[in-house]
């Protein structure tokens, strides 16, 4: 299977996300259960069906993140420079509205648009890669066309 790009704290976040799901929540979600068997008849127990939906969504994402970590490859951006690769911190321009914007580059289980962290798969992370400060970029969006320029790129 192929391995999965992920920063550190990407990596940790997840690890983090998982245990509290085994620790926390599964625990949590089995009471919950017993409580609601205690109440009857189980056919009509809103309760009892609503726990083990709960139930349900919680084994799943235990999976989902116990493969995602096992295929992870964590990067540190730190050992890396030069042009844009994945883990790079890149400041833009929007050479339209000259408005800064930065984000990191990161893998897509640890992307998060409105914290500054952008899915390696995204059309903007794609069109990136590769170049360098005071480079241009056009970028084919779903709303359409942007221009860019590269201010800064750091790795830390």
């Amino acid at each position: 299977m192929e391995k999965i790009p992920m920063t550190r704290g990407g990596h940790t976040a997840l690890e983090t996300e998982l245990k509290h799901l085994k620790t926390v929540e599964r625990p949590a979600i089995i009471t919950a259960i017993a409580e609601a068997r205690e109440h009857g008849d189980l056919s009509e127990n809103a309760e009892y069906h609503s726990a083990k939906e709960k139930q349900s969504f919680i084994e799943g994402r235990v999976k989902e993140l116990e493969g995602v970590i096992s295929l992870a490859e964590v990067i540190d951006p730190a050992k890396l420079s030069g042009t844009i690769k994945f883990g790079a911190k890149v400041t833009l321009v929007d050479e339209d509205t000259d408005e800064e914007k930065t984000y990191q580059i990161v893998g897509e289980y640890e992307a998060n648009i409105e914290a500054g962290l952008l899915n390696i798969k995204s059309p903007i992370a794609r069109a990136l890669i590769g170049k360098d400060e005071g480079d241009s970029v056009n970028v084919r969006t779903p709303g359409g066309g942007k221009s860019y320029e590269v201010l800064k790129i750091v790795y830390a």
